[in-house]
């Protein structure tokens, strides 16, 4: 299977740099895969898992923030937020949801409290999607 170049960059660190034969992105609008040679293609990030596929077992990071860059020379993705699944402690997460829903009981408009019910929302999904994604790994 054909390879492209791809860079995970949080504002941290570059937390992951090579060749990959697919990545599973979760997009704002739905979780897409990249594969080598993709149209060019930009999305924004919702909290989610990303999946780098290469050589080996894939590789699985909580990823929240941030948005993606498709093009025939490959994938750059900056997110706010990316680690590890193996290293995402389940408090981390709950901590995550327990501050967007302060945020939604603070929300002075209804514009601004329907923005961040999504964001909770979505939080909510991850850290179910994570949650049977580790039941699946054992």
């Amino acid at each position: 299977m054909a390879t492209f170049p791809f860079e995970l960059v949080s504002p941290e660190r570059l937390v992951y740099s090579g060749q990959v034969t697919e990545v599973v992105v979760p997009g704002s609008e739905g979780e897409f895969g990249i594969l080598a040679g993709h149209a060019p293609f930009v999305s924004t990030l919702k909290p989610g898992i990303l999946t780098i596929k290469g050589d080996g077992a894939p590789r699985k990071l909580f990823v929240r923030g941030g948005f993606a860059e498709a093009n025939p020379q490959g994938l750059t993705v900056l997110a706010e937020t990316a680690v590890p699944l193996a290293e995402l402690r389940a408090d981390n997460l709950q901590q995550m949801i327990r501050d967007a829903q302060e945020d939604v009981e603070d929300a002075r408009d209804e514009a601004t409290k329907a923005r961040r019910l999504v964001v909770l929302e979505q939080l909510k999904s991850a850290a179910s999607a994570i949650e049977s994604d580790a039941r699946a790994s054992h």
